[in-house]
């Protein structure tokens, strides 16, 4: 009897803490705080990175349709600061920060709330469940801010354009349609599906197995590994995705390839004229880049989040 007892009291303790640990963001000004210190801590790894992006977005897009010896991040950067000058390196800040504040308010802010419905309907926030909440964040939110993205890498490969990011818009809009505005989507939520997915789970999980087996405990070391972690494997899982991405972005300027049909077409014709290898072009700045943007956002945001009095990621 003393068993069954303490057995039941266990099963209420249990679902007592469990209904405790969903009561999420249930104020509006916390829902508030939530959203603006993802948005704002992308936004913050976004400015320190930029020039890395760009860099990353040019070589790309180098040799499309053809093979041949590729320009290495350290040359392309030499070149850029002798032929454009440094704002070259700042290409489309304007739209890459309103990106940022949107698309990662969104990216970041929709994981926590789509891993307690996971949590609801299935009892349980395992790694498979921290995946599917991360690529359903990450998608979801690439396709409401998909012409941001066109509108920046545009910009990033045109450097002698005097109009300003609203112009340049309503010249893609007049000259291409509005469809042009959501060119890469397909690949774009795909790799952001990946990018949050690996970013996040990985980030999360890394740090409960860090909590577990090591002295370390919620603060900077703590996040400081943990990011570094997921900015490795999210670095990995995304270069060829963002390679295609990027190509369907910019195929109005990549004539030479010819038109891609879709993000498979893409990739096989990447394949096909360039090389399995040209899937990871950009790889080192993407790593380069990833790598600290991933670090900066969750230690600025943890940082953040205890600041607004929210619980740590």
């Amino acid at each position: 009897m003393v068993d069954e007892s303490s057995s039941q009291e266990s099963a209420i303790s249990g679902v007592l803490a469990r209904n405790e640990k969903r009561n999420w963001a249930v104020s509006p000004s916390d829902v508030g705080y939530h959203f603006g210190t993802s948005g704002f801590s992308v936004a913050v790894a976004t400015a320190v990175t930029h020039p890395l992006d760009v860099l990353k977005v040019r070589l790309q897009m180098q040799l499309v349709g053809q093979r041949g010896p590729l320009i290495g991040m350290g040359q392309l950067f030499v070149q850029l600061l002798n032929n454009e000058g440094p704002r070259s390196l700042y290409l489309g800040l304007s739209p890459a920060l309103t990106r940022s504040v949107l698309y990662g308010g969104l990216r970041l802010g929709l994981y926590e709330p789509s891993k307690y419905a996971s949590d609801l309907v299935f009892g349980s926030t395992n790694i498979f469940v921290k995946i599917g909440s991360g690529a359903i964040s990450g998608a979801v939110a690439t396709a409401l801010t998909n012409p941001v993205e066109v509108l920046k890498v545009r910009l990033q490969m045109n450097p002698n354009s005097t109009r300003g990011p609203i112009k340049e818009m309503s010249k893609i809009v007049s000259e291409e349609g509005l469809k042009a505005l959501w060119k890469g989507v397909g690949p774009a939520m795909a790799r952001a599906g990946a990018l949050t997915a690996s970013q996040l789970a990985t980030y999360d999980e890394a740090k409960q197995v860090l909590v577990k087996w090591t002295p370390l405990e919620e603060g900077f070391p703590l996040h400081l590994i943990s990011s570094t972690v997921a900015g490795v494997v999210s670095t990995l899982m995304t270069t060829p995705i963002d390679m295609v991405k990027t190509r369907l972005m910019l195929q109005r300027e990549s004539k030479r390839a010819g038109s891609y049909k879709s993000g498979l077409h893409c990739a096989y014709q990447v394949i096909r004229t360039e090389g399995p290898l040209a899937l990871y072009k950009g790889g080192l700045a993407i790593f380069a880049r990833l790598g600290p943007q991933t670090t900066i956002t969750f230690i600025v945001c943890e940082k953040l989040r205890q600041l607004a009095g929210l619980n740590a990621i």
